[in-house]
């Protein structure tokens, strides 16, 4: 019986521990090479993208010619005013890669001797960047389209005479918001936070081209799809897959999402949801993929900006 691939050697492309025996210099080298990998790994100016660029010997940086900026390689990136050595930022993308359903801060914190709110912004600052891939996608072909509600729970009363049906909106917090996601099969995810399910369908006429082919379940709030896109439904009262007709994949995403927060976080503030959604969507997308999509990850922390949320974070007196 053939091995699964995830089983296999080559699977394994990343080596954590590999990282850990990098030196200093070894580990910068890595950086380089994957934030300049369009220019063949040569640094160039961030400012003014001029390759002319002075390197000094005493310090990591260099100094463009033609507008004399100075840059590190972390400059202008997420990972802009960092404190930790590059070697820990390698080191926390390969732990946060090899989480199949995602990492808490606190294990994060433990594994590389940090403060809890450091590994808090630094993962975050990981999911930004993931997010920032997702959003102009458009998706096409077959789509699957769903719906789960998250949070807004309340603690139920210690007497089973004074429970409460915690289904009913008037016995919720207020705080109850659903992720919808498009999974577009063989291909892309994309998830979205809403108040209803309803509220979703806006934007799924935005990110779903024309002449795609729809998977729904009888949800009402899926009625509005027949008006645009051919739309096939499948009674989950009846059976998960008829026809061709089912919502399996959208499903399998849901499944690691509730994991995640069951296993892993146990509580994900409703402020944030988008982006362990986001998260979720993209460990989906690469679940068959080798480990060593730590250089995709990485590749996209450090072409993004400077984070607007998460930079000062907790200067800003949030607790």
């Amino acid at each position: 019986m053939a091995r699964h691939f995830l089983l296999s050697a080559k699977a394994r492309t990343l080596s954590l521990a590999a990282i850990l025996r990098m030196t200093d210099d070894q580990a910068h080298a890595a950086f380089v090479a994957i934030r300049w990998a369009d220019n063949g790994g040569e640094a160039f100016c961030p400012r003014c993208e001029c390759t002319a660029v002075y390197t000094y010997a005493a310090r990591r940086i260099w100094k463009c010619k033609a507008c004399n900026h100075q840059f590190s390689v972390t400059s202008g990136t997420i990972f802009a005013s960092r404190k930790l050595p590059i070697r820990d930022l390698l080191a926390a993308i390969a732990i946060f890669v090899n989480a199949a359903k995602g990492l808490s801060a606190l294990q994060l914190g433990r594994d590389l001797d940090v403060q809890y709110k450091t590994a808090f912004v630094l993962a975050h600052k990981l999911r930004e960047a993931i997010g920032a891939g997702q959003a102009s996608a458009m998706l096409s072909g077959h789509v699957e389209v769903d719906g789960a509600y998250f949070g807004g729970s309340v603690r139920q009363e210690n007497r089973k005479e004074d429970r409460k049906d915690r289904r009913l909106a008037q016995n919720q917090t207020g705080k109850r918001q659903v992720v919808v996601v498009m999974r577009e099969r063989g291909g892309r995810t994309l998830p979205f936070v809403f108040r209803a399910e309803a509220d979703a369908i806006p934007t799924i006429r935005d990110r779903v081209a024309t002449g795609t082919t729809i998977y729904a379940d009888e949800a009402a709030s899926w009625d509005a799809l027949h008006a645009r896109f051919e739309t096939k439904r499948i009674n989950h009262s009846i059976a998960f897959s008829d026809d061709g007709a089912c919502t399996n994949q959208a499903e399998s995403y849901f499944s690691r999402l509730r994991r995640a927060e069951w296993g892993q976080h146990h509580h994900i503030s409703g402020k944030y949801l988008g982006a362990y959604a986001g998260e979720m969507a993209w460990r989906e997308d690469t679940r068959r993929q080798a480990n060593g999509v730590l250089h995709q990850l990485a590749a996209a922390a450090l072409g993004h900006g400077v984070s607007r949320v998460w930079a000062g974070y907790w200067q800003r007196g949030r607790a």
